[in-house]
């Protein structure tokens, strides 16, 4: 059977852990997020930006749980990466940061500015550098909006073609709906980045004395919490969504493209749907108006990955949705490592050459451009 290639919205990859304190000046290292383990292994001292926390750690099944996500060889090395993407047929992918989920922790702007600055620079030399199949996204702070057009523009010009952003902004900032962010997103349009943002990164209470991860991830206790708390993830993608569409920030920058990773595509369709009719129904108190209809712009800028999820072949075949994007979540354990191709086999079973091209690459290319196409020698 001959391999399915597909291009990937969503990939993670890890930093080295001190690549903050091993890069800068001494007064600002000595800020940077680092932890101190009990010996007893039970708790850890959390220091990061002048604050000091206790954290439960978590359980040892957890623990091993999550690193059978880590058996994939190329999660901290972009050139043996190359091998694993070959074999589970990914060619092209958007790589997300680690280091970065920190960033709504730190309270001095000059020092996440510092930390976002030497991540950018780290992952040009180490991952972009080694493939033209990489889209590396580059990071920028969510404090202060100045900053952040800052290092977006810079990001631009060192040939960067996505930003990552948390689906919430940091909690002393305005929420993106506000027009305090208008220059970002004007920049962005200009510069032709993707705004891309990943589920599940909302800022979180790291200094929460009563989770076991402090505070990250855990919304639910008690039966059900573990299903409960990873579909949640979901839903900050499709607030951010509603956010950018609602306020008119989308339909001012026409041109402007955001994706939407490892949060499925089934609930794109939902929400133009729901906005619309608000839209309409609501029209008599609705700030601001709209030059196109917010499903309209949903639908023409918004793009959504997704892993395993039957239905979002269906979005595209039958509700009118043509973002539909596949994304391996590479290494995680939500994703499809291992399984790519069975998984690939068994979305497309009896789907169209149209359909499955849009999904698995087009909808890819579209986005990225700039990435060779599949099988070129020169990648």
């Amino acid at each position: 059977m001959s391999k399915i290639w597909a291009n990937s919205g969503d990939s993670h990859f890890l930093e080295p852990d001190d690549l903050w304190q091993s890069r800068l000046p001494k007064k600002l290292a000595d800020l940077c997020p680092r932890s101190e383990k009990d010996p007893d292994g039970e708790y850890e001292t959390v220091y990061v930006d002048g604050q000091i926390f206790r954290r439960k750690l978590p359980s040892s099944a957890l623990v091993a749980f999550v690193e059978m996500s880590m058996q994939a060889k190329g999660h901290r090395d972009a050139t043996v990466r190359l091998g694993d993407l070959d074999q589970e047929g990914i060619w092209g992918e958007v790589i997300f940061p680690s280091l970065g989920m920190w960033a709504s922790s730190f309270r001095t702007p000059e020092l996440l500015k510092a930390c976002l600055r030497v991540s950018n620079e780290w992952a040009l030399d180490e991952i972009a550098s080694v493939s033209p199949r990489y889209v590396v996204t580059a990071q920028v702070s969510t404090l202060v909006v100045d900053h952040a057009v800052e290092e977006l523009q810079w990001a631009a010009d060192k040939g960067f073609k996505a930003v990552f952003l948390p689906t919430s902004p940091h909690p002393s900032a305005p929420d993106w709906h506000r027009d305090d962010w208008e220059p970002l997103w004007a920049a962005a349009e200009e510069a032709g980045m993707v705004l891309a943002f990943h589920i599940g990164t909302d800022p979180v209470d790291v200094t929460a004395s009563n989770s076991a991860t402090g505070g990250a991830g855990l919304v639910y206790r008690g039966p059900g919490a573990a299903i409960m708390n990873y579909a949640e993830t979901t839903f900050s993608g499709q607030r951010a969504t509603m956010k950018l569409v609602a306020s008119g920030a989308l339909d001012r920058h026409p041109d402007l493209k955001v994706l939407i990773s490892e949060g499925g595509a089934t609930w794109v369709p939902f929400l133009g749907d729901r906005l619309l009719e608000g839209y309409r129904q609501h029209h008599m108190t609705v700030r601001p108006k709209l030059k196109r209809s917010p499903k309209e712009i949903l639908f023409s800028q918004v793009y959504a990955s997704f892993q395993h999820d039957e239905t979002a072949v269906q979005a595209y075949d039958y509700m009118g949705y043509r973002n539909v994007m596949f994304g391996s979540d590479y290494p995680h354990m939500e994703g499809t490592f291992g399984h790519t191709q069975e998984t690939l086999t068994s979305l497309f079973a009896g789907v169209s050459d149209e359909t499955r091209l849009r999904i698995t690459q087009g909808a890819f290319f579209e986005l990225f451009p700039h990435v060779p196409p599949v099988g070129a020698e020169s990648a």
